[in-house]
């Protein structure tokens, strides 16, 4: 009618006394919206450490077809943030570098090793010994089972050492498992010094903790 009489939208709407706004398509929001607003919502609740880019390689792993940028929009919409983390401490080094606070400096040059504790579905309690490279990062090992004694511990360090090569020096905690006598005989067969943490201070050992703690995270 307007494009007929020849006279502008706002002119016909004054005239019938409707807001201009009437005469306009409703915006449709995008296909599948809703749904994929859920998947974030569910993948952010159950990986609470998770950000928005991890979310967006978790929901590209599931079949939706959607890019970081979507992604961080309807992150920031839906008000969701990761939690805050803890100041970091400040470097342990030794200036000689001496002590549990050797820094390592090459690969293998240093490993650490420490077990990670869970529950299955059935509430019953399960380990994980895991090995890794402070320099390289990598994971090295885990052996997972309900118990793992020193024992164990000797076997798990047993195929690392024979494909990379036994370490320098190897990190762990003060605990049973790691202080007997049978497995500190064996290191020290292979010339591998023990460094030990000292007790209640689990950040010097902050590599294998912090790999603990992303392993429990993605289980």
């Amino acid at each position: 009618m307007v494009k007929g009489l020849g006279v502008s939208m706002s002119r016909a709407c004054r005239v019938v006394g409707q807001h201009r706004s009437t005469q306009r398509e409703t915006r449709q929001g995008r296909q599948g919206e809703d749904a994929l607003t859920k998947a974030i919502t569910r993948l952010a609740e159950q990986y609470g450490r998770y950000g928005y880019r991890r979310i967006t390689a978790l929901l590209n792993a599931e079949g939706w077809v959607v890019n970081v940028k979507r992604v961080y929009r309807i992150w920031r919409r839906e008000g969701l943030r990761v939690p805050m983390k803890q100041p970091r401490r400040g470097r342990l080094w030794l200036a000689d570098g001496s002590c549990v606070r050797l820094r390592p400096m090459h690969p293998n040059h240093v490993w650490s090793y420490d077990f990670v504790q869970d529950r299955t579905l059935d509430g019953k309690p399960f380990r994980m010994l895991v090995v890794i490279d402070e320099h390289t990062r990598e994971c090295l090992a885990i052996e997972v089972d309900r118990k793992l004694n020193s024992q164990r511990v000797l076997d798990t360090l047993a195929d690392p050492f024979v494909t990379h090569g036994p370490p320098e020096p190897i990190r762990s905690d003060n605990g049973p498992e790691f202080i007997a006598t049978e497995l500190r005989d064996w290191l020290g067969r292979l010339n591998v010094k023990t460094l030990f943490i000292e007790p209640g201070s689990p950040w010097e050992n902050g590599y294998c903790e912090t790999f603990n703690s992303r392993l429990k995270d993605e289980r």
